[in-house]
């Protein structure tokens, strides 16, 4: 199984930081965020990892390579000068992710979800990990019933930009930019996602404020992931 790092964005709330920083290079603790992440799949099993890349690419080329230094093999999918956002984003990078399942993290969150292959449920089209809701969305974005993904309920919980797919689930989507999540809303309605609640750390990095947060708490605890 491949994995794909979501690396694109030009991150605006993030601004000024992100004007000459691509996001996922922002440091935590004295380490990339998407270091965290290379390091959680490395530990996980995985050997070949896709990222893709639009505002400031040549610096996350320069900074990760190849990826031999966390004994991966790093592919580069170029989205150009503008972010495809993130349906256009994995739909763009099909090519390089293989005819199997796949494994996509947002290159912006911090989350101690042990990043691992698995398989899907036959006739899954995904398999989406959930978080508490954060200060910042209460209302959350999706419902867990019996270990499957609802678009309506009672305790709703937030999409940890943590999910496994398949190549199947944008068999009718367009080249270019899209959003993810009418794609998953589509596909939780025909009843073919699955889900979990993780009740780890969780911390979606979208604004100064959260970085200088998560900063302060790894700190005081540094939690492996």
């Amino acid at each position: 199984m491949k994995a794909m790092i979501l690396a694109a964005g030009r991150g605006e709330r993030m601004r000024p930081l992100t004007d000459h920083t691509p996001k996922p290079l922002l440091k935590v603790a004295g380490k990339a965020l998407i270091v965290y992440h290379l390091e959680a799949l490395a530990r996980g099993g995985f050997r070949e990892v896709v990222i893709n890349l639009a505002h400031l690419s040549g610096q996350i080329r320069a900074a990760l390579g190849d990826g031999r230094s966390w004994g991966l093999r790093i592919h580069y999918s170029d989205e150009g000068r503008e972010a495809l956002e993130t349906g256009g984003g994995i739909r763009h990078a099909l090519p390089l992710l293989g005819e199997g399942p796949f494994l996509v993290v947002n290159g912006d969150v911090y989350c101690d979800y042990p990043l691992r292959p698995r398989g899907l449920a036959p006739g899954d089209l995904a398999h989406l990990v959930l978080v508490d809701n954060p200060p910042h969305h209460t209302e959350g974005d999706f419902a867990i019933e019996a270990g499957r993904l609802r678009t309506q309920g009672q305790s709703r919980l937030t999409f940890a930009g943590i999910g496994y797919y398949r190549a199947e689930l944008f068999a009718d989507c367009r080249p270019g930019r899209f959003p993810l999540a009418p794609v998953l809303r589509a596909a939780a309605g025909q009843d073919r996602i699955g889900a979990q609640h993780h009740r780890g750390i969780w911390s979606d990095v979208g604004t100064p404020q959260r970085l200088q947060a998560l900063e302060a708490a790894l700190s005081t605890r540094m939690p492996a992931v």
